[in-house]
């Protein structure tokens, strides 16, 4: 039997962490870098890339993207110099429920985020920040609920890439303002765990301006071969720091400009014990 190629060995790490992250429904798993390393970039889309088909091949239908690692700070922690990028689909959308479905997470986070809807597709061009200025037909406040597969929120880039941003599900507040009503960066936030004030931040905090993160993400998402269309929902990453969100908990944030979003997490127990092996 001759040696595996390693074309070969990188495609079967690929399935392997796929099959990984896919089977990790109602309990965390190991990390996917054992598999993919923790440099290869490319290597860690194609996974979440693989997971999205799956999903759509199931029903899901992709409504838009999320951008990561927006915060320099958090860049610092896992060691790389860009952002990520993660796949939205309509079921994400939890903004219509009483409460958000704790069932439906492992280990969430909530993290306050502007929302863009885009008024036009984001294909050609140099998709500077003038042109998507000019592609964002509206936006609002939103919280992104991320959650991790991987046990302990144990990740580096390949990881968080891989399971497709560290994606769970999202809320977005009633109030919609058009980019001519007001400046994304100069957005201040305040997000309040059951009252009491756990995270703040400002637009600048994004990147600089979370459209400077929407045309990073729209260049790389045109990389990819999967560009940003009109219609979908974008959310820019975090404007401050996340705030874990056990079942129980409410949330509420408050973006001038933007207005308040909330959102409080179902009682019911998160399914599985917590391994500390």
């Amino acid at each position: 039997m001759s040696a595996s190629t390693p074309t070969t060995q990188r495609s079967s790490s690929i399935l392997a962490a796929a099959a990984r992250l896919a089977a990790a429904t109602t309990r965390p798993c190991a990390p996917v870098r054992d598999l993919l390393g923790v440099t290869d970039i490319d290597a860690a889309y194609a996974v979440q890339q693989r997971l999205a088909d799956d999903r759509v091949a199931a029903g899901g239908t992709i409504t838009g993207r999320k951008i990561g690692l927006t915060s320099p700070a958090v860049q610092q922690q896992l060691g790389v110099n860009q952002p990520d990028f993660g796949v939205l689909f309509a079921d994400m959308d939890v903004t219509g429920l009483p409460e958000v479905p704790s069932s439906r997470l492992l280990q969430p986070k909530a993290e306050a985020e502007i929302a863009f809807e885009l008024g036009a597709d984001l294909v050609d061009g140099d998709l500077d920040i003038t042109q998507v200025r000019a592609a964002v037909a509206r936006a609002a406040a939103a919280l992104e609920i991320v959650d991790s597969r991987i046990a302990d929120w144990d990740i580096t880039i390949t990881d968080t890439v891989a399971d497709n941003g560290s994606s769970g599900l999202y809320v977005l507040g009633e109030k919609w303002l058009t980019l001519d009503e007001f400046e994304p960066r100069d957005v201040a936030m305040r997000l309040y765990k059951n009252g009491e004030l756990a995270s703040k931040g400002t637009g600048a905090a994004c990147l600089g301006d979370p459209l400077e993160a929407l045309s990073w993400l729209a260049r790389n998402a045109r990389d990819y071969g999967q560009p940003l269309r009109a219609g979908q929902v974008i959310l820019s990453g975090a404007l401050g720091p996340m705030v874990p969100t056990p079942p129980g908990t409410t949330i509420r944030a408050d973006l001038t400009s933007l207005g308040t979003v909330t959102a409080t997490f179902s009682t019911v127990p998160i399914p599985f014990p917590k391994d500390n092996s």
